[in-house]
């Protein structure tokens, strides 16, 4: 082979490479007769183009004309097509904002309420009735007819009382005293079925129950009791751990974990499966990230190892913990005590009592713990709160000797008032 053939080889490649035709793609917006001419003519060599013959050029421009594409491309640009939804029509909808009222619904007063931090005096039963501790007294209100009455009063001996929480049958209540003594009564009868007695040395200021027959307890002798109330020997399981009064427990709604928090500061995650077995160590996780005695606990009703906890005076922030791992995953500074804290069960919010100064329920957006409002009227540090069994309202005691009613969470049916006559030592304080 010569090097004038490999010179012709090499410049046919090329010239090919050059005029490869393209993908098109709108077949329907071009004129195959003039793209062929088009294509034809671009073939022949651009270093010698032959010379157009007059009758060529003559053809080339009635062939034009003839289809109408003087000076038309082969690929015509064209407007983008319409869309067929409008930005509002592919987006979801957007949600309505719910009016949150920002005056409480209902006061009722509350004389003799205990001043103290550490201590658990108010719950909310299955069964829609309020229990609140007053001095030496259990109180109850039924939140469907308005009416109260009066379920025990302990001697001054063993008083004052110094926590109450409802089984989840919503017919038995439990009782610690100051005494150290536990006390299980029947909402139906009205009586007293057994005492739990032997377990601590000092007053129990913190109940919590895993089903309706394991009651967890807490005292100021830093112990942590799980008793079977069925059985006689009722004392299943000691939890040794915290240095001082346990002041909160909260078992995780599916019932392997337990939460409690103490004056020492500590909050420490329980794993029933981890403290019945031969482990070094009874705890899963001791978390020592507040600076002040916790006091607030709750578990969150839609990520089930989300736990979120709050500190005293000198805390003053929320805490969310991985309680799988045991991390920190957030911490807000909300600038006064916490000393509650209750989820939405239908929204992602959390809800926060608080003291000085401002003495205001803060419902947050989560994560985002953006305020969504803030809600005031007591006059004294919010001690308690507690939650309706539709998720709707809360019932916020404070210092004050007041108890506060809020539709925080939604707009549940009005409940009927109770009738004015009442006989009941409780009516009194019904506004």
């Amino acid at each position: 082979m010569d090097s004038g053939s490999l010179n012709s080889s090499s410049s046919k490649k090329k010239s090919s490479k050059e005029n490869l035709d393209r993908f098109i793609p709108n077949r329907s917006a071009i004129n195959f007769d003039y793209a062929r001419s088009m294509l034809n003519e671009g073939r022949k060599g651009k270093e010698n183009p032959p010379a157009s013959s007059p009758p060529r050029e003559a053809y080339r421009k009635h062939l034009a004309e003839a289809l109408n594409m003087t000076g038309t491309r082969i690929l015509p640009f064209k407007n983008k097509p319409p869309a067929l939804f409008s930005s509002q029509q592919q987006g979801k909808p957007t949600k309505p904002k719910r009016s949150i009222p920002q005056t409480s619904e209902r006061t009722l007063d509350a004389p003799d309420l205990v001043d103290d931090y550490y201590l658990n005096l108010m719950d909310w039963g299955s069964c829609n009735v309020l229990a609140i501790a007053l001095g030496n007294t259990v109180y109850l209100w039924d939140a469907s007819n308005g009416s109260t009455s009066q379920l025990v009063t302990v001697d001054e001996g063993k008083g004052p009382i110094t926590s109450v929480s409802w089984a989840p049958d919503g017919q038995h209540i439990a009782i610690g005293l100051n005494n150290s003594e536990v006390q299980l009564w029947d909402l139906t009868s009205k009586e007293q079925p057994r005492t739990l007695p032997g377990g601590h040395t000092l007053r129990v200021g913190s109940l919590a129950w895993n089903n309706n027959h394991i009651l967890t307890t807490g005292g100021m002798d830093s112990l942590i009791i799980n008793h079977d109330v069925r059985v006689g020997s009722h004392i299943v399981e000691t939890y040794r751990g915290h240095k001082q009064e346990v002041c909160g427990l909260k078992w995780s709604p599916s019932g392997q974990k337990l939460a409690s928090r103490g004056n020492d500061k500590l909050l420490f995650i329980w794993d029933r499966s981890r403290t019945s077995s031969n482990s070094p160590t009874q705890w899963a996780h001791r978390l020592e990230d507040h600076t002040s005695a916790v006091k607030a606990l709750a578990w969150c009703p839609f990520e089930s190892n989300l736990l979120a906890s709050g500190g005293g005076r000198d805390g003053k922030c929320i805490k969310f913990w991985n309680t799988h791992t045991g991390a920190c995953l957030n911490s807000v500074d909300t600038g006064s005590q916490v000393c509650s804290l209750l989820w939405n069960k239908n929204e992602r919010e959390l809800l926060s009592s608080h003291g000085s100064t401002q003495n205001q329920l803060t419902l947050w957006e989560y994560p985002s713990m953006v305020k969504m409002a803030e809600l005031t009227g007591h006059t004294s540090r919010v001690l308690f709160m507690a939650q309706s069994p539709d998720g709707c309202t809360v019932a916020s005691a404070a210092a004050d000797e007041k108890i506060k009613f809020w539709n925080v969470f939604g707009d549940p049916q009005a409940a009927k008032r109770a009738p004015k006559a009442n006989p009941d030592p409780f009516s009194q304080v019904i506004r």
